[in-house]
């Protein structure tokens, strides 16, 4: 069989094409590999990072507070009686010890009597054996006219009316007591705030549904009560100033310092109510008040803060993105208080360490990053 014959040219031709299709394949294969070396560079992220800090700052919180009387008490008669006389009312000044009514109640004065008596009586038969007894031992100074049971049994009578006798004036002595309580006094200065009852009522009912007959509430002295958060309860001391406006006196601003720490936490609202002592001698102000309170706090030591663009808040919780050895890390805090643009920050992570400026969830654990500082 003959072979086919190609001319030169044609040869030449093929050649250079095969060449070129050579070159073509390797200079393709160099340029992929140039790119997936720039790719793998941009694959580590440069990341702006901040330094982490720690202060110990002073720093101004808004709380609502209430304005409660120094002394507050409901009073109710402690005997059964009628109601015979008012001397105050709604609003009236009152001063310790002053008598706010009188009750009349005729069964006490009875039972008073009857006491009496009942005591005067058992005081003549202790007064007559007594008498009897040292009758018996003036006898019995002779040997044999009186036996030695009847001196006995003299002295048992002494002490059986003797002791009788005391329970009686005791006796009397109570329900004589309780004729004082027929007259109602004001047990500190203050305000009438309430009454409940008219001349001629009957009071004195017992029972827990009982109306008391006053209210009286201590008016020159004021307590202001604050709930102040349990992020914040450990920045409170004895000296921890405060100023408070009230929205019955716009523009006027007041002054107080810590009375009373009660330093346990309220479990439903995770606070601690703490009291300041107000003057209130002017009246300028009233029990039942609510205030807009400015406290003065500092923490008693120093504690971190991270910027607050660096805080992520995510369903998954709350937590710092920690760049260590050019790996993130994700660290759980928990937030305090907010400064400006800085944000304190309870968690594993100290001064020095270096986070995340702008936090973000794209950012995986142990993601590897070129950290830049800020």
């Amino acid at each position: 069989m003959k072979r086919k014959q190609y001319s030169p040219s044609v040869v030449r031709g093929v050649f250079y094409a095969v060449i070129l299709v050579t070159l073509g394949a390797c200079t393709g294969r160099a340029e992929n590999t140039e790119v997936s070396q720039e790719e793998q560079q941009v694959t580590v992220p440069k990341v702006p990072v901040a330094s982490v800090q720690v202060d110990q700052p002073e720093y101004t919180l808004s709380l609502p507070g209430e304005l409660q009387p120094y002394e507050q008490v409901d009073i109710y008669p402690k005997v059964k009686g009628f109601l015979k006389a008012l001397h105050v009312d709604r609003g009236s000044q009152v001063k310790k010890g002053q008598v706010l009514a009188t009750l009349e109640a005729p069964e006490v004065n009875q039972q008073l009597s009857a006491a009496k008596a009942q005591a005067q009586k058992l005081y003549e038969d202790f007064v007559y054996s007594k008498q009897a007894l040292k009758r018996l031992q003036q006898a019995a100074a002779k040997d044999g006219a009186v036996a030695a049971i009847e001196l006995d049994r003299a002295s048992t009578k002494v002490r059986s009316d003797s002791a009788a006798y005391v329970a009686a004036k005791a006796s009397a002595s109570s329900i004589s007591a309780m004729r004082e309580y027929l007259t109602i006094k004001a047990p500190f200065d203050g305000v009438i705030t309430a009454r409940n009852f008219s001349v001629g009522a009957l009071v004195g009912e017992a029972g827990s549904q009982a109306t008391p007959l006053f209210s009286v509430a201590q008016q020159s002295r004021l307590r202001l009560v604050v709930a102040v958060p349990e992020k914040h309860a450990q920045s409170l001391d004895e000296e921890t100033p405060l100023s408070f406006k009230v929205s019955n006196r716009p523009g006027k601003v007041f002054h107080a310092k810590l009375s009373r720490n009660s330093k346990v936490l309220n479990q439903k609202l995770r606070s601690v109510n703490v009291e300041f002592d107000v003057d209130n001698r002017e009246q300028a102000l009233s029990g039942g008040e609510y205030a807009q309170v400015q406290l003065k706090l500092q923490r008693p030591d120093s504690t971190v803060w991270v910027p607050a663009s660096s805080v992520v808040n995510a369903q998954s919780g709350v937590f710092v993105l920690k760049v260590e050895n050019d790996a993130v890390k994700r660290v759980p805090v928990v937030e305090g208080m907010r400064r400006e643009n800085l944000q304190e920050v309870f968690g594993n992570i100290k001064a020095g360490d270096l986070v995340v400026l702008k936090g973000s969830e794209e950012l995986k654990e142990e993601s590897k990053v070129q950290p830049v500082k800020n």
